[in-house]
């Protein structure tokens, strides 16, 4: 009685985080087909289908598949990488703060890319495939010194730890790239300046193209992992005890998390709280086991980077708010939230 009835409860769960995830799902469709048909130039809903079967105007398809189309896969595209990143980091660490952006992951990526168009034009072919794998480095190097300096011998990586250590980080490379800025020209600034504040800049198919390879390898990675992340939520005696390799699982999955914050950044800019937003309405609405946590996480984290990217192109025309901004005005109240509810 009792199997059948844990069963019937199972069952239920599963059926509703479905039900839940189609959900989501279909607020992103809308999502998008709101998007497309919002900007400075005015396109109907009914432009937009007679354009997508080719039937609009050369300037409805230039705006619709040139701008729109790629800014939108983009923030899409975004908002699932970070949020699955933030989801694994908070899995691993078991720290419900850890986010990409607060632990200065983010941050890492976005010193090598400044570097990078320090030196370098960034108006060529070249440098768009180049930004994610820099990205990557920068972002390693980061999650590197955070696991260094917040490992102690004996006691491994205290989850408070790990998060102040990675807020200094985070410090001391911002501040390094505003030292970065003065020597900039004008042009390069104006691109940092916009990278930083979290917008969505890489809006063209050869950023789509860039970023695509990094999320289909990646993810499969991580959904496959699931299991593992609900064993090393019990504590590292306890996932010994049920047979897994603690160490080598945590290296997979921290490189894996690194790897889908780092190449979403180099397209999108420093935005920040996705990862920490995402995962946690996703835990309301799904609960813990990350089976059904990792993708309704990366659902949430789509629909978030898109409605706030949507609104950024509205709120303020013809000028943009960037997507990074709006997100935080939500981030961070959310963010003190968790703190002061955390022991």
């Amino acid at each position: 009685m009792g199997s059948s009835t844990l069963t019937g409860a199972e069952r239920k769960k599963r059926t509703k985080s479905t039900i839940v995830m189609i959900v989501l799902g279909a607020l992103i469709i809308a999502a998008f087909m709101i998007s497309m048909n919002t900007g400075f130039t005015k396109l109907s809903p009914f432009e937009v289908l007679r354009t997508l079967f080719g039937g609009g105007t050369p300037k409805q398809e230039l705006i619709l598949f040139e701008f729109r189309l790629p800014r939108i896969v983009i923030s899409i595209m975004v908002g699932a990488g970070l949020a699955l990143s933030g989801c694994i980091l908070q899995g691993v660490s078991r720290n419900a703060l850890a986010d990409p952006g607060i632990l200065g992951i983010n941050a890492g990526a976005g010193l090598v890319v400044m570097l990078f168009v320090s030196f370098f034009p960034t108006t060529t072919a070249a440098p768009v495939f180049l930004l994610p794998i820099l990205a990557l480095i920068g972002s390693s190097f980061a999650a590197f010194l955070i696991y260094v300096l917040s490992y102690k011998k004996g006691e491994g990586i205290m989850p408070t730890r790990m998060l102040l250590t990675g807020i200094g980080v985070a410090a001391g490379i911002s501040s390094a790239m505003i030292v970065l800025t003065l020597r900039l020209s004008p042009e390069k600034y104006q691109f940092v300046a916009t990278w930083m504040a979290g917008s969505i800049w890489g809006s063209n198919w050869k950023f789509v193209s860039a970023l695509l390879p990094f999320l289909i390898i990646l993810i499969p990675v991580v959904l496959y992992k699931a299991r593992v992340l609900n064993v090393l939520n019990l504590g590292d005696q306890t996932a010994s005890g049920l047979g897994a390799s603690v160490n080598r699982e945590r290296l997979i999955l921290l490189a894996a998390a690194v790897g889908l914050a780092g190449s979403c950044v180099s397209v999108s800019g420093g935005i920040g709280f996705v990862g920490l937003i995402g995962p946690h309405l996703a835990r309301r609405l799904v609960g813990p086991k990350h089976q059904f946590l990792l993708p309704a996480s990366a659902l949430v984290g789509s629909l978030l980077v898109l409605i706030a990217d949507t609104l950024g192109r509205v709120i303020l025309q013809p000028s943009e708010i960037p997507a990074g901004i709006l997100v935080a005005i939500l981030g961070a109240p959310y963010f003190l939230y968790l703190l002061s509810r955390t022991r």
